[in-house]
């Protein structure tokens, strides 16, 4: 009978918990991000008790529910629906060339570019599971599907150890990892287009994270991945070519050194009772398919302030600045031109740059104005890539939220492409949730 009535405690209290987790507002994620390990830890606390207690009826009873073992027991699991629709018009006539990002805006009038299906939650008490599915209407407004993420993460290694497996999004600098119902603005900014493509670094692999024994926040992570896939621009993705030129070499994995290793340092502290600052570095290697031993090179650096007033109401008033530097190294050996068989392109180093920096006011509560500036260049080389060619962005932004279940985005862009000149367009954005949905990192 304890044992039943625990289950309906358990019932109760982890949907609600969930439910404080819905944060589809960045003022919100900041809020509530930081407790997303001690909700973790009190769900898997009350797991523990309750197997604790159903062990004890089953040893009173005989033993036979004790031999069920741990997922016996039930987990919880939240289920959670985000829609963005954006709507806007260009003076670029095919919107494609300059919103490149696969979560862009895709057309003049009304596009869908991201639908998520998100299921998480705790499957036993050593793991905790994500997955995030993703529909989207392309420029034709046809449907596309993809498994976007699903892993584990465990939650009881010892020392400060905690390992994730599966697809997921690579912990490479602050938004990489973020879906876009959490970005700050519209659009993808043009440096992560550039050294990751449309959809981001992701790929299928195992995340060591560990962290310090210190007083402020410090972690190191550690990233094992495949190279192969549309979502590893950088290196063995069959779209490569469009950045060296040449056919595309198909080479197996034979050793650790095919795989794509992606390193990362981060660390947090308070620098005032109403100042915050995180910091981090990261780097990605791995091998680009131009030849049969040509590598690819990624660094990164990423800063995050925040200043909230100790009289803050609802997160508000705030103000924010987030910014990232990226530099590639990318090694292209000689090779076949892709589009005449006739010339060869020579060895060399194609080396691309870039960095956004974005400012968010919290005027009063959910309601946000920001502004970004981006930069992403690239030098010169014997194949001429129109994903190397230097851009300038300019985009203020201002951003309601009705609740915490829905946005309004309204976001200017300041377009400078080089050699064709300047684009000016205007976007709205509208995002509604359903369900639940996990917190973000702070």
């Amino acid at each position: 009978m304890r044992g039943r009535y625990i289950l309906c405690a358990l019932g109760i209290m982890l949907p609600t918990l969930a439910r404080g987790q819905v944060t589809p507002s960045k003022a919100k994620q900041d809020s509530i991000a930081r407790a997303d390990s001690i909700a973790r830890a009190d769900s898997i606390a009350l797991v523990k008790e309750l197997e604790k207690e159903l062990g004890q009826q089953a040893a009173d009873t005989g033993g036979a529910a004790a031999a069920q073992g741990p997922r016996a027991t039930g987990g919880y699991m939240n289920i959670g629906f985000v829609a963005l629709t954006d709507a806007g018009w260009s003076t670029e006539a095919d919107v494609g060339a300059i919103q490149v990002g696969d979560h862009d805006p895709h057309v003049n009038g009304f596009s869908i570019p991201n639908v998520e299906l998100t299921l998480d939650g705790a499957v036993d008490p050593y793991f905790k599971g994500f997955s995030n599915i993703v529909y989207k209407l392309d420029k034709d407004g046809e449907t596309g599907v993809e498994l976007e993420e699903a892993y584990v993460l465990t939650t009881s290694l010892p020392a400060n150890l905690q390992l994730k497996a599966g697809q997921f999004f690579t912990e490479f600098g602050r938004q990489n990892p973020q879906h876009p119902h959490a970005w700050a603005f519209v659009d993808e900014p043009l440096v992560l287009n550039r050294m990751f493509g449309p959809d981001g670094l992701r790929s299928q692999g195992l995340r060591l994270s560990w962290l310090f024994p210190t007083s402020f926040y410090a972690e190191a992570l550690l990233t094992v991945a495949n190279a192969t896939g549309g979502t590893t621009s950088s290196f063995r993705s069959p779209e490569s070519a469009e950045i060296h030129g040449g056919v595309i070499d198909e080479r197996p994995v034979d050793r650790l050194s095919d795989l794509l290793l992606v390193p990362r340092l981060t660390t947090s502290f308070d620098l005032t009772e109403t100042q915050t600052i995180v910091l981090g570095a990261s780097a990605a290697f791995g091998p680009n398919n131009s030849g049969p031993s040509a590598r690819t090179q990624v660094y990164g650096v990423d800063g995050y302030w925040k200043w909230k007033p100790a009289a803050a109401q609802a997160g508000f008033p705030f103000l924010s600045m987030q910014g990232e530097a990226m530099f590639r190294n990318y090694d292209a050996a000689q090779r076949v031109a892709e589009a005449d068989p006739t010339v060869t392109l020579p060895k060399e180093t194609l080396k691309d740059r870039g960095a956004y920096a974005q400012l968010l006011w919290g005027i009063k509560p959910r309601i946000v104005a920001g502004l970004r500036g981006e930069f992403a260049s690239g030098d010169d080389a014997a194949f001429a890539s129109e994903l190397r060619r230097n851009r300038v962005r300019v985009s203020p932004n201002f951003t309601w939220y009705p609740t915490e279940f829905s946005k309004l985005r309204v976001q200017y862009n300041y377009d400078d492409r080089k050699a064709i000149g300047t684009d000016h367009s205007l976007w709205f954005q509208f995002e509604f949730l359903l369900g639940a949905h996990a917190a973000h990192k702070f």
